[in-house]
Order: structure tokens, then sequence, then C-alpha cells
């Protein structure tokens, strides 16, 4: 199969070849892959450091041609939703059943191949905060990959969802999500107290947000896109003023948690019935990716399929 490896000999790291078909294990299904989704975590944290020849990608959606010899997961034909450490940027991928979420007829499968990372992170964090129906939930970040889908899920939830963005320009788009209101220019914030917060930026924002909490109140931080220290001050520590019982929750997809086939299944039947909306900026082939990622990572989500 034709596949993208880490060959650090190159300026994007990544090299467009030949490989084997990956053999799959007894618990394993093994996907054509019609779509694959790019992070930047991939491109800017784990390609440095992936040995050579190693096949990356984290995200694909595609159709099974494979089903787990264990009798688990989805038959031969059925769309699926895939995540895992890595080989999702290939024709062919193998990964646990238990990862491969049913994908309804109704969704696009470029669509889709964008959901397991971002969607799923966001579906995994609202759950973290407890009961969302009629309480207010902060987003930080709610234009980026995990923020979007969170000011979504919230929403359908039934939370009173506030979304914050560092440049204003999106408040429309945003409140056509199912925000309430969209604080922009960042901390500090002037909104009253929420009940839970999703947290994608990490730094000061992450800081300012903690602040916001009212008594009891989680901050599930699930991303650092801005690279910075958080530093909480003996103030916004104390507990006193309605402020007691509040708590930091650290977040990974991959934690071992079951059921992360059932909540991919469940996120692109949403996406088929258009309650779920994925944004996809532009589409290239494999064939293309040495090229557009030897610099920095384009603006917007990518996605790269076998055929363009």
């Amino acid at each position: 199969m034709r596949a993208l490896t880490v060959d650090h000999s190159v300026p994007s790291r990544l090299r467009f070849t030949e490989v084997p078909d990956p053999v799959p294990a007894a618990h394993e299904v093994l996907v054509e892959v019609a779509a694959a989704s790019v992070n930047p975590g991939e491109v800017q944290g784990l390609l440095p450091h992936a040995p050579d020849g190693a096949v990356p990608g984290w995200e694909a959606a595609g159709v099974v041609r494979r089903a787990a010899a264990d009798g688990s997961g989805p038959p031969v034909g059925t769309r699926v939703a895939t995540v895992g450490p890595g080989g999702a940027w290939a024709g062919l991928r193998a990964v646990p059943a238990a990862l491969a979420g049913v994908v309804p007829d109704g969704a696009d499968l470029v669509a889709a191949a964008t959901l397991p990372v971002a969607a799923g992170s966001a579906l995994r964090a609202l759950r973290d905060l407890g009961p969302l129906l009629g309480r207010r939930v902060l987003v930080t970040g709610a234009t980026g990959a995990v923020g979007r889908f969170a000011v979504q899920l919230g929403a359908m939830a039934g939370a009173d969802v506030v979304a914050s963005v560092r440049r204003p320009g999106r408040e429309g788009e945003l409140a056509r999500l199912g925000a309430r209101e969209v604080l922009t220019g960042g901390p500090p914030f002037a909104t009253a107290p929420v009940h839970g917060v999703v947290e994608t930026v990490g730094g000061e924002q992450l800081a300012a947000a903690f602040a916001l909490l009212a008594a009891d109140g989680t901050l599930v931080s699930v991303g650092r896109a801005s690279g910075a220290d958080t530093v909480l001050g003996p103030a916004v520590l104390t507990g006193d003023a309605g402020a007691h019982g509040r708590s930091i929750r650290t977040f990974y997809l991959a934690d071992g948690r079951p059921g992360l086939d059932a909540d991919l299944g469940w996120l692109a039947a949403r996406l088929a019935d258009g309650r779920l909306e994925a944004a996809v900026d532009r589409t290239a082939p494999f064939a293309e990716a040495p090229a557009l990622l030897a610099g920095p990572l384009p603006p917007g989500k990518l996605v790269l399929t076998p055929q363009g």
C-alpha cells in the first residue's frame, strides 16, 4: 500500500512511499482509509520524535475490509471512524475494534475523520463536568477544533455555553453553533460565575477561567495551545466567598476508559442527522502532504485523502 512515513532526512519529515500492508491482530479491524485528519499535535509534537519508517496519523475514517478475528467490532463493509496512536496516514489501517465507531451512511467520511480526537475529547471533557442541563459552561479557545465541538455538544446537553475567543469576528458563527455568550480578547473575563470549564488554551486563560468557577465547579484542562505556564496566585486559590470545592482535572483521551467506539458512533450519528457540524477547511491527497507540511502547519483543518 501507499503511505506517508516518517523520514527525518527531508524538511517535512514525511515521505509518500510504498510500504507493506498492515497485518491486524485478532482484536483489530483492517480499514481502507477514505480520509485522515491532521492535528497540530501530530505535526509539531510527534513527528520530530517518531522513528524513521513509522506511519503517523491519529484519526481516520473509512470502510472495514477485514473484521476482527476475535468477533469483536463491526463487520466487513461497515463505514467507521477510527482513532489510535498512529497508522492513519495510509491506504490501509489496522486498529483495535474498540477504537472504531460506526459511521452512518448519511455522514460524509471526510467530515467523520475529524471527529475522533477533537469531538471525542470535547464529549468526554464535558461529561467530566457532571450534569450540564441549565448550567453555565465556559469553553476557552472556542474556535479551535476541540472548542468548536465543545460549544455544540454543551449546548446540545442543555448548558448555557459561554464561548471565549482571542480575536473578534467569529461571534455570529459561535452563536449559531449554540453559544449563549461570546467573550473576545482573552482574560480577564467579565462574566458571571460558571459551573464548569472546558479549557484548551492554558497559561493565563486557565488561571482566569479557574477564578470564574462557582463552588464545587470543575475545570477540565484538555489542551495547552498557548504553550505558556499557568500561574495560580494565592487569591485565586482561596475557598471563601462561595469559591470552595473547585477543582482542576487533567484529561487524556486514550486513558483506557471503555466505550470510545460507542462515543465515536454517537458523534457520527449526530453528524449524519445535522445536529453536529465539523469544520474542514482543506482536503489534499496524501501525495501532497510532504510539501504542505514542510513549513508551518496551514491554518484551518486539513484532511488528507488517498486520491485527493
